[in-house]
């Protein structure tokens, strides 16, 4: 009798975790918006992973405009279970490798939702029209999703991402405040301007020692001062890689060197191993290539990523370039509006507007809503911090960290400070295991 009791148990168990499956599967079948449903290989932690083409309007506001799909990634955990929303700023292949896991959802034992960014991807629309590229149109998608999932999902909202999908939170956030409980943003940059102003006096004076950000000019002096020996090898590295470029060769060196300090910082990356003068040409070129190599600036690699540069020249920004020092050995005059010179087509025209920028800044000026911004203290992206107002926006910054900065590799009393908070905020455990 005890035997077939377990046996009782066991089948109701398994009925009743059918049925749960089968209701999230009926609910997905019964969205219109969605255009195609595919089920994934996905992280053993969740119980099910969905690849969702979701179909949105090109402008929120018109939707005689037309139409595209967006991809949309889905594990589901549980109807109660808190929901971690990720806004990417690029495109989301990643999310559909089976491993793929967001550290929040560990945390908070949450579903994942992942939104590709739309025009990158295969979210992009076709024919590819820029003038639905905006801020308000993206935090619109954002939204439409929400909208759709919450009809199912029980548990609390988070809404995250990381650098341009930090920013891309923050932003869903301002223009939907009620979309998500709380909105957890790593490194992401509020910037003001297509060259914001404020990354090179941040290099200048913040990160590590006044002997490294010394040794680091030296280093680039070093590499234009024997730009007649360097060329060469840059130009067998440009040939190899079949690399071709908006700007001329000797131009496509300045500005490697003029990237190298960001780059170096951004990741933390071989700070320890600049060379000093006098190594040679071949240490000064290796070093360079390692750190600040030119496909950055190239046609070939702004292919994947051309998306990114319309928006930071149309509403975004980006930084500028310290090359008043270095002025002497370069071979251009300046390096001021360098944006749409090297990365965008010739033939698009964009105006910058800082009105969604300012609006975002407003916002955080005035909401008390439930903010976590994660930084870290040498990345030049926090040159451009969000600031932080009232009680429940909190930002956490690590000693020394860079770009990948995230929870997990935060001092233990740092991630104690953001379990609290979130457990607080949510009302649910918050597991740092």
């Amino acid at each position: 009798m005890k035997k077939l009791h377990i046996i009782f148990i066991f089948l109701l168990i398994s009925v009743n975790t059918f049925a749960q499956l089968s209701q999230f599967d009926e609910f997905l079948n019964a969205q219109s918006q969605f255009k195609e449903i595919k089920v994934i290989p996905g992280n053993d932690f969740f119980t099910k992973t969905y690849q969702i083409m979701v179909r949105q309007p090109l402008d929120h506001n018109d939707t005689t405009k037309g139409f595209f799909l967006q991809r949309v990634f889905v594990a589901d955990k549980g109807k109660t279970n808190p929901v971690v929303l990720g806004t990417e700023g690029y495109g989301a292949n990643y999310a559909a490798m089976p491993r793929y896991i967001n550290e929040l959802c560990t945390m908070l034992n949450a579903n994942q939702i992942t939104v590709e960014h739309r025009y990158f991807g295969n979210s992009c629309p076709s024919p590819l029209n820029w003038d639905y590229l905006t801020v308000k149109n993206a935090n619109a998608d954002h939204h439409a999703v929400v909208q759709i999932f919450e009809k199912y999902y029980a548990g609390k909202w988070v809404n995250t991402g990381i650098s341009k999908g930090g920013q891309t939170a923050v932003y869903h956030r301002a223009f939907y405040p009620d979309d998500v409980d709380v909105t957890v943003a790593y490194v992401g940059p509020l910037n003001f301007g297509v060259e914001d102003g404020r990354h090179e006096p941040f290099i200048r004076n913040v990160p590590g020692t006044p002997e490294q950000r010394k040794m680091i000019q030296n280093f680039q002096l070093e590499v234009l001062k024997n730009r007649d020996q360097i060329m060469p090898k840059l130009e067998r590295f440009i040939a190899e890689k079949k690399f071709t470029f908006r700007i001329p060769h000797d131009a496509v060196l300045d500005y490697c060197v003029l990237e190298y300090p960001f780059a170096l910082w951004q990741w933390g990356r071989l700070t320890d191993r600049v060379p000093t003068t006098g190594v040679g040409v071949d240490s000064l070129f290796n070093h360079l290539i390692a750190v600040s190599d030119p496909s950055y600036f190239s046609i070939e690699d702004q292919e994947n990523i051309k998306t990114f540069f319309v928006q930071a020249a149309r509403e975004l920004g980006y930084y500028g370039y310290d090359w008043k020092p270095l002025k002497k050995h370069l071979s251009i005059k300046n390096a001021e509006k360098y944006l749409p010179e090297i990365f965008l087509p010739s033939d698009l025209k964009i105006k910058y507007s800082k009105k969604s920028s300012k609006e975002v800044s407003k916002f955080m000026k005035k909401t008390d809503e439930p903010i976590l911004l994660i930084y870290g203290q040498w990345d030049p992206w926090s040159a451009t911090a969000f600031d932080v107002y009232r009680p429940n926006q909190v930002k956490v910054v690590k000693a020394g960290g860079n770009h990948s900065t995230r929870i997990k590799n935060l001092p233990a009393e740092q991630q104690q400070l953001v379990k609290e908070k979130l457990e607080t905020w949510l009302g649910v455990p918050v597991s740092l295991n």
